[in-house]
């Protein structure tokens, strides 16, 4: 009795019902279920079981791969029919060409669903990617029209004043205009008006308040030829002019006379 428990538990009647066993295999279960009613009852459990779960879990696959799947298992049982062996073939069980029918389908499902699967996940990110790239353009919309409202502040404000700073000897074409307020110290550079050469990367332009004949620095700048916003510089209440000169990379202490580009009173 211990030898047909530890037959039954050895898997071999899981390989019998699933139709995965060798035709010796096959052969051996089907003598031992005839001679040993527990090996049979055992045999008939496990076959119940798995029909069972093939029905609960039965999903009907595309018409297109189920037609696909199908024609490939018969035409497998049409070249082992017509094989040359002349070999007798072994009964059937009609479970086990349902089981593999069903496992057909289930592999069927599987793939579908793991396509399927794949294909939302690259949509996901495609939309994350653009749901990114909406947000980044929002907040550069955003910045935009509030620096574009605080030009126009800039241009209602009647404490602003605007002084367009002309050439000068070293470069007579030179043209720029700033606004100033001196009630909110607030120094502005027109970007947009900078009619000067470019600066290379070594060098950046700075701009001057003149204070009781005393150069006061307030800031550095880059001709950039695709902005027209304002750039606000560093502030200060009074001043008797402006100027600007072209200084080493990040300012200097003292203006370069030489290197003056403009200059302009009220």
């Amino acid at each position: 009795m211990e030898n047909i428990k530890t037959y039954t538990e050895s898997g071999i009647l899981e390989l019998y019902a699933l139709g995965d066993a060798s035709p010796e295999e096959r052969l051996q279960v089907e003598a031992m279920a005839e001679k040993h009613q527990a090996v049979k009852a055992e045999l008939d459990e496990i076959e119940r079981s798995m029909q069972l779960y093939a029905e609960h879990n039965a999903v009907q696959p595309p018409e297109h791969l189920r037609s696909k799947v199908l024609d490939s298992i018969h035409a497998g049982d049409l070249a082992t029919a017509n094989s040359k062996d002349n070999v007798i073939a072994l009964p059937v069980q009609k479970s086990y060409s349902f089981y593999k029918y069903a496992f057909a389908a289930c592999l069927v499902l599987l793939l579908t669903s793991v396509a399927a699967l794949v294909s939302m996940y690259n949509r996901l990110q495609e939309s994350n990617t653009q749901l990114a790239a909406l947000r980044l353009d929002n907040q550069h919309f955003t910045n935009k029209v509030n620096l574009m409202d605080h030009e126009l502040q800039i241009f209602r404000d009647a404490s602003f004043k605007f002084l367009k700073l002309q050439g000068t000897a070293h470069s007579p074409s030179a043209q720029l205009t700033i606004a100033w307020s001196p009630v909110k110290k607030e120094v502005m550079i027109d970007m947009g008006s900078v009619k000067m050469p470019m600066n290379d990367k070594e060098h950046q332009y700075q701009l001057w308040a003149l204070v009781k004949g005393k150069p006061v620095d307030l800031g550095v700048f880059d001709k950039n030829p695709d902005s027209a916003a304002m750039k606000e510089m560093k502030p200060i209440a009074y001043a008797d002019a402006f100027a600007v000169t072209l200084e080493p990379r990040g300012g200097s202490p003292s203006p370069t006379m030489d290197e003056m580009m403009v200059i302009g009173k009220f």
